[in-house]
């Protein structure tokens, strides 16, 4: 598992509820956690079958894995 977290914070495809997923940044209007779309990716599932198996567009998952890209914050030691 990656030893990085993102700031999903500006992310207008991202949206945090504390009753939905416990609070977990999600996909906006959806219950999938964005960490699922990026953990997935991480491990080398290609876009098309994120898409697929989670039932979102391969727009959505490009841009989820665009953001995360450029917010991942690395863990103190």
């Amino acid at each position: 598992m990656s030893a990085q977290k993102i700031d999903w914070f500006g992310c207008p495809l991202v949206e945090v509820n504390a009753k939905v997923q416990s609070g977990s940044p999600v996909l906006r209007g959806t219950r999938l956690p964005v960490d699922a779309i990026v953990d997935n990716f991480d491990y080398g599932v290609s876009v098309a079958e994120i898409s697929r198996q989670f039932g979102v567009s391969p727009g959505d998952v490009e841009a989820i894995l665009t953001y995360a890209n450029g917010h991942r914050i690395a863990h103190p030691a």
